[in-house]
């Protein structure tokens, strides 16, 4: 079974992990995570990720973070060695969500599953304005209006 380590920008990453709690209580010991503030020196991150890693129970360990580029991502690059460690950037919930479900997959069918479950559940949804609805014969009011 493989852990998750969300490393992000404060509070992005204790704010995803209590996401995955709502959907998935039992996850508790294998979702942790990182917050990383502004004033916070990448060293001293990449300490704390290091010892949140060692104190993980699992063998391998997805590490998801927010932006390619910016510290967290940076930080975890240092951290994670292609093996017993993968990094995603661009995490979001559906992707996360996705990885807790399958979590007990291999760390290589995780980490697809972790990039399959973010782009998808990334989409542009039609809605249904009420100044875009046919109007009503019965409608007493020819105004629209919006709350």
């Amino acid at each position: 079974m493989n852990s998750l380590l969300i490393v992000a920008h404060a509070p992005l990453a204790h704010a995803l992990r209590e996401c995955a709690l709502h959907v998935f209580p039992d996850c508790g010991n294998a979702v942790i995570a990182l917050d990383v503030p502004p004033n916070m020196p990448p060293e001293e991150t990449l300490a704390s990720a290091r010892i949140m890693l060692s104190q993980l129970k699992t063998p391998t360990t997805l590490v998801l973070t927010d932006v390619f580029g910016a510290t967290p991502c940076n930080v975890a690059q240092k951290l994670v060695d292609g093996v017993k460690t993968k990094l995603i950037a661009g995490v979001n919930l559906p992707m996360l969500l996705r990885c807790v479900g399958y979590r007990s997959e291999s760390l290589e069918l995780l980490a697809a599953r972790a990039v399959a479950g973010g782009t998808q559940g990334v989409m542009q949804v039609a809605i249904t304005a009420p100044q875009n609805q046919t109007r009503r014969i019965h409608d007493k009011d020819q105004h629209d209006h919006q709350q």
